[in-house]
C-alpha cells in the first residue's frame, strides 16, 4: 500500500514541520560530527574462564564524562567461541540488566548473569594483550584503555579492531545508557555489504561516507540513503589476499536506533540504547557466511510452490468484478498468472479481518475464490497491525477484553491510519498472540485466503506525539487519509521521546517518534517502545506466522514490509514504495542482493514501479527483469494508471516471453527455496558469490546470479537495444537459444543484442539444470515432462556437471525430506575418452514415483558430436523406454565472440525415465 510518505503536499509539510522545529541537518554533512571526545574507554580488570568454557571479564570507566550522559561505571565482557566458525562477543551493564532482543523472539544462548565477584578487581589488573583462540576466530584484547581485536587464524588477517589512538576519528569504546559507541579499523580494500534496509544508489557495496542509519521507517523506497522499513545492522566484509578471496559477517544484535559510519577505512556504530552483542562469522566464502548467519538467527522459512508464480497486485480494485476482470484479461491475453492479490479495497472501512458487503459481497467473494482455487490461484489481502477503534467492530473489542493493545500511561495508545483512529497490538504479550491467532482463524472462516501481506508494521502513524480523538468523524473516509485528524500534542520531556544523541532519522534527525508509535510507549512487561520499536514487524511476522500455521497445518505464506534480523525465517518481503523510474529498476537489483545477504531471499520489488505510471518501454524492461527476482509482483498505486502487463500489447509480448521462461525454471527456483532453506544460500545472489576470487566483480551490481550459475543480465536504461554484459571465465550458454554461446577467457565484457522482448539470461559451464515445459500456472507447469539442460566447457575434452532437484508436497509446513513427501535428485554428467556419461541419484524415490514425473528430454552442451554406442539404464525397469522414440539431434554452436571452438548441442528426445528412478545415459563422441 502507498505510504504515508508520498505526496508532495506531505513533503512540503514535513518541510516546514522540520524547519520550524530547526532540526533539519545540512545535507553536506548527513550525521552531526562527534564532540572532540565522548568517552574515554575503559580498563579490564578482571578475567577469568565462564562454566560454560568461555571468558567473563569486567571492565571499568577510566574517567567519566557526561555528554549523551554518564558512563555506564562497571561493564560484564562476555566472550565465547559459540562454533568453529563463529565468535560472540557480548558487553553489558554489569551491574543493571539492560534491553536486549528478547531471546523467546530470536532463540540463542544467553550469557551468564553478572555475577557480584566480578565487580571485585584482581590483585594485578592486566595490563598485556592476550589472546583467546577458537576454530578460525581468535579473540584478542589490550587491557588499558580495553579494546579488543578478531583476527582470522589460517591468515592472521585482522577482521575487526576496535583500538583508537588520538589520530583515530572515533573515540574508544564507550558505554552509557542512551549512546554506545564502538568502531573497528578497516584495510582499503575491503569491500562491505549490507546495513539496511535503504535504497542504496551506488550499488551493493556499502559507499564511504553515505549515511547508514537504522531504524524501521514507513518512508517510501525512493528515498535514498535513508531509514527503511527494515533494520539489519549485519555487514559482508570481502577482500582479496593474493588473488584469494576472504569474507567474514559481523553482526551487531541490536534493536535500538543506530547510526553507523562507514568511511573506508572505518565502521563506527553509534547505537542509542541496548547493549553490544557481537557476533563474527568466520566464511571464508560469501555463501559460507550466510549459512553461518542464519544458522544463528533462522533458516529462511520454505515456500509453498505457488509462491513462486507469477503475482498480480493494486491498491485500487474498487470492487469484485474488477478482481475477475483483471483475472480474466490474464487469460486471455496468455500471461501466466498465479495469485491475484487485494489491498485494502476488501476491506469495510479499512477495518482487518473484514469485508466490504457491497464492493465484495461475501457470498460472491466465495464464488470467485472458488473458481480460481478450481484452477490452482490463490488469493491473499493485506493486514495491517493498526486495530480501528470502534464499538461496534468485534476484533477491537475482543482485542480491548484481552488487554491487547500498546499502552501510554495505562491507556492503549492512540494513533492514526488506514481506517481512522487505531490502538496497536503488542506482540511482545503472549495474550495478543493468541488474539491475533483467534481474529485470522475467524477471518480465515469468512474468506479462505491463501497468505496473509503484512503491511504499514514499522510501525506506520499518520500522527504523532500523543493523541486524542476530537469530536466527529475521523478520518471522513473519503480522500487519502494520511492527513493526521486526531488532536495531538508533543511529548519531548521524557529520555526515550527526546533522546540525548539523535540519530539521522530520515535523512534529516527528525524525533524518532515521528510517524510512529511514541517512543515512551509501553509494551508487555513494561518495555518501552524506545527499545522494541524495530522489532515490531518481527514480532507481527513471527504472531502471523503461528496463526497461518495452526489453521490447517498447512506452510504459511506471508509477506512482510518490516522486516528484522530473522525475519526470514517467517516472511517474504518486497521493497516497499518504489517509482516508475529506470533508476528505481536500477535500485531493486540492489536492494533484493542485500536482502539475500539478510536470510530474506524470497524478495522482489513492485514490478513497473509502485507510482506513478511508468512508460510503456520501462515496463517491458521491468518485467523482463522482474521475471527472474524470486519474489515475482507487479502492484501499482491508488493514484496511478493500471498497469497490469496486458494493458500494453508490447509488455504483454515481453511478459509472455519472460514469464513464460520462468515457469519452465519453476523446479529450479524452487530447487533454490530449498537450498535456502537448508543451508541459507540466497536465490539471487551476487556475481562474486559464485567467482570471489574476481575483485572487478565485487561492485557489479547491474547483473546477477540466481543459484550458483544462471546470469541474468537486464537493460536497465532507456532506449537501449543492446546491453553490456560482464562474463566470468568460461563458456556461459543462451537459456532462451542454448545454441548461442560465448567464451569468455578472462573476466570480459560483452555487448549482446537486447531489442524490447529480449532480455539475456546464461547458463554458466559445469551445469544440469532441471527444467519442466512450462504453463499458465504453476500447478499446471509442475506436472509436465522435465528437460534436463546439461552444460560442459565448449572445447574441454574432459568435464563434469552436476545439478539437483527437490520435490514435495508444498502444502506440508516443513521443507525436507524423510517424511514420505519429497524427492531429492543428484544429477551428474561426464565427458572424457570421447564418452558422454549422465546419471541420477535419488534419494526418497516414492514421492516423484507417484506423482508420475518424468524425463522426456536431455540437452547436453559442449560437445565434440555424436557418435556410437548409445545406452540407457534405468534402475527397476527393463521396459521404460522404447528405443525406436528416442532421438538424438545435433546443432551446431553459435558463438557470438567469434572464435574458432568447435562445439555441439545433443539433444537426446523421445525419453520417458521417471525423475524417481535412478539412470544411467551414455554414448560415445564423434563429429559426426
Amino acid at each position: 500500500m502507498v505510504s504515508s510518505h508520498v505526496t508532495p503536499i506531505f513533503h512540503l509539510t514535513l518541510l516546514l514541520l522540520l524547519l520550524s522545529s530547526s532540526c533539519i541537518a545540512s545535507k553536506s554533512s548527513p550525521i552531526s560530527p562527534p564532540p572532540t571526545k565522548i568517552g574515554n574507554g575503559y580498563r579490564l580488570v578482571s578475567l577469568q574462564e565462564s562454566n560454560d568454557g568461555g571468558l567473563i571479564g569486567h571492565l571499568q570507566v577510566n574517567r567519566k564524562n557526561n555528554i549523551y550522559g554518564p558512563d555506564i561505571p562497571h561493564l560484564q565482557l562476555y566472550i565465547k567461541h559459540e562454533t568453529d566458525d563463529r565468535l560472540r562477543v557480548h558487553i553489558s551493564d554489569a551491574q543493571n540488566p539492560r534491553w536486549e532482543v528478547p531471546y523467546t523472539l530470536l532463540p540463542r544462548s544467553q550469557p551468564p548473569p553478572p555475577s557480584q565477584t566480578l565487580l571485585r578487581p584482581t590483585q594485578t589488573p592486566l595490563t598485556t594483550a592476550s589472546e583467546f583462540p577458537g576454530g578460525e576466530l581468535i579473540f584478542s584484547y589490550i587491557s588499558t584503555p580495553f579494546s579488543f581485536a578478531v583476527t582470522r587464524k589460517s591468515t592472521a588477517q585482522t577482521l575487526f579492531n576496535s583500538s583508537s589512538d588520538k589520530s583515530s576519528p572515533f573515540n574508544p569504546i564507550t558505554f552509557k545508557d542512551q549512546y554506545l559507541e564502538i568502531s573497528t579499523t578497516l584495510p582499503s580494500d575491503a569491500s562491505l555489504y549490507g546495513l539496511g534496509e535503504n535504497s542504496q544508489p551506488h550499488g551493493i557495496k556499502l559507499y564511504p561516507n553515505d549515511p547508514y542509519t537504522l531504524w524501521t521507517t514507513d518512508q517510501s523506497a525512493i528515498n535514498l540513503n535513508m531509514d527503511l522499513y527494515g533494520s539489519h545492522p549485519v555487514y559482508m566484509d570481502l577482500r582479496n589476499v593474493g588473488g584469494r578471496a576472504y569474507a567474514h559477517g559481523v553482526l551487531l544484535l541490536n534493536s535500538n536506533g543506530m547510526d553507523v559510519l562507514y568511511r573506508g577505512s572505518s565502521l563506527t556504530y553509534k547505537v542509542i540504547g541496548g547493549v553490544l552483542d557481537f557476533y563474527f562469522f568466520a566464511g571464508p566464502s560469501p555463501l559460507a557466511v550466510v549459512d553461518q548467519y542464519t544458522q544463528l538467527v533462522g533458516r529462511p522459512a520454505p515456500m509453498p510452490y505457488w509462491s513462486l508464480g507469477f503475482h498480480q497486485c493494486r491498491w485500487g480494485y474498487h470492487n469484485l468484478s474488477v478482481v475477475e476482470d483483471v483475472v480474466e484479461n490474464y487469460q486471455k491475453a496468455n500471461i501466466p498468472l498465479d495469485v491475484i492479490w487485494n489491498d485494502d479495497d476488501h476491506m469495510d472501512g479499512h477495518k482487518d479481518f473484514t469485508l466490504n458487503p457491497n464492493a465484495y459481497p461475501r457470498p460472491k467473494l466465495l464464488d470467485f475464490l472458488q473458481r480460481i482455487h478450481a484452477r490452482g490461484m490463490k488469493y491473499i489481502v493485506i493486514i495491517d497491525p493498526g486495530i480501528g477503534v470502534n464499538t461496534s467492530y468485534g476484533t477491537y473489542q475482543r482485542g480491548l477484553a484481552k488487554d491487547v493493545f500498546i499502552k501510554y500511561e495505562g491507556k492503549p495508545y492512540l494513533a492514526q491510519v488506514w481506517p481512522g483512529a487505531v490502538n496497536f497490538p503488542d506482540f511482545l504479550n503472549p495474550a495478543t498472540v493468541s488474539w491475533w491467532g483467534d481474529e485470522v482463524r475467524r477471518f480465515h472462516d469468512l474468506v479462505p485466503v491463501d497468505g496473509l501481506w503484512i503491511d504499514m508494521n514499522e510501525a506506520s502513524n499518520f500522527c504523532s506525539g500523543l493523541c486524542t480523538l476530537p469530536k466527529g468523524q475521523c478520518p471522513t473516509g473519503t480522500g487519502p487519509g494520511w492527513v493526521c485528524c486526531l488532536d495531538c500534542k508533543n511529548i519531548t520531556n521524557t529520555k526515550w521521546d527526546d533522546p540525548p544523541y539523535k540519530i539521522n532519522a530520515s535523512g534529516t534527525h527528525v524525533p524518532i517518534g515521528y510517524k510512529t508509535i511514541a517512543t515512551s510507549a509501553v509494551h508487555y512487561n513494561g518495555v518501552r517502545e524506545y527499545d522494541a520499536h524495530s522489532i515490531y514487524g518481527f514480532s507481527h511476522a513471527i504472531a502471523t506466522h503461528k496463526a497461518l500455521q495452526g489453521l490447517e497445518g498447512k506452510r504459511p505464506f506471508i509477506l512482510s514490509r518490516s522486516t528484522f534480523v530473522g525475519s526470514g525465517h517467517y516472511t517474504a518481503h518486497w521493497t516497499g514504495d518504489n517509482q516508475g523510474t529506470w533508476n528505481d529498476i536500477k535500485y531493486s537489483i540492489y536492494t533484493m542482493l542485500n536482502f539475500g545477504l539478510f536470510g530474506i531471499p524470497m524478495v522482489g520489488s513492485d514490478i513497473c514501479g509502485f507510482y506513478p505510471q511508468p512508460t510503456e518501454e520501462l515496463c517491458n524492461r521491468w518485467i523482463e527483469l522482474g521475471a527472474f527476482y524470486p519474489f515475482s509482483r507487479d502492484h501499482a498505486n491508488y493514484y496511478s494508471p493500471r498497469q497490469e502487463l496486458y494493458q500494453w500489447e508490447t509488455v504483454a509480448t515481453s511478459a509472455r516471453n519472460a514469464l513464460g521462461m520462468r515457469y519452465k525454471l519453476l523446479p529450479y527456483l524452487y530447487t533454490l527455496t530449498y537450498e535456502a532453506h537448508t543451508t541459507g544460500a540466497p536465490i539471487a545472489r551476487p556475481l562474486f558469490f559464485s567467482f570471489p576470487n574476481i575483485p572487478e566483480l565485487y561492485g557489479l551490481s547491474t547483473q546477477f546470479l540466481l543459484g550458483e550459475s544462471l546470469m541474468v543480465s537486464p537493460v536497465l536504461d532507456q532506449g537501449r537495444t543492446n546491453v553490456s554484459a560482464v562474463f566470468p571465465p568460461g563458456t556461459w550458454y543462451s537459456l532462451f537459444d542454448p545454441s548461442e554461446a560465448i567464451i569468455s577467457k578472462d573476466t570480459q565484457t560483452f555487448t549482446l543484442d537486447a531489442p524490447l522482448h529480449v532480455i539475456n539470461v546464461h547458463l554458466y559451464q559445469n551445469t544440469i539444470l532441471p527444467m519442466q515445459r512450462g504453463g499458465l500456472i504453476s500447478k499446471d507447469a509442475r506436472m509436465t515432462p522435465f528437460t534436463l539442460l546439461v552444460t560442459f566447457p565448449a572445447g574441454d575434452t574432459d568435464a563434469k556437471a552436476q545439478g539437483k532437484l527437490f520435490l514435495d508436497n508444498d502444502e506440508l509446513p516443513e521443507m525436507q525430506l524423510g517424511n514420505g513427501q519429497s524427492t531429492y535428485v543428484e544429477f551428474s554428467a561426464t565427458k572424457s575418452k570421447q564418452t558422454v556419461k549422465v546419471w541420477s541419484n535419488v534419494q526418497e524415490s516414492k514421492f516423484a514415483l507417484d506423482k508420475g514425473w518424468v524425463i522426456e528430454k536431455i540437452s547436453v552442451l559442449g560437445l565434440s558430436g555424436v557418435g556410437s554406442e548409445f545406452a540407457v539404464e534405468v534402475e527397476g525397469s527393463l521396459d521404460i523406454l522404447d528405443a525406436s522414440k528416442v532421438e538424438m539431434v545435433e546443432k551446431e554452436h553459435k558463438f557470438i565472440n567469434g572464435g574458432e571452438t568447435q562445439s555441439v548441442m545433443v539433444e537426446v528426445g523421445g525419453l520417458n525415465i521417471p525423475v524417481g528412478r535412478v539412470f544411467t545415459m551414455s554414448w560415445k563422441m564423434g563429429i559426426s
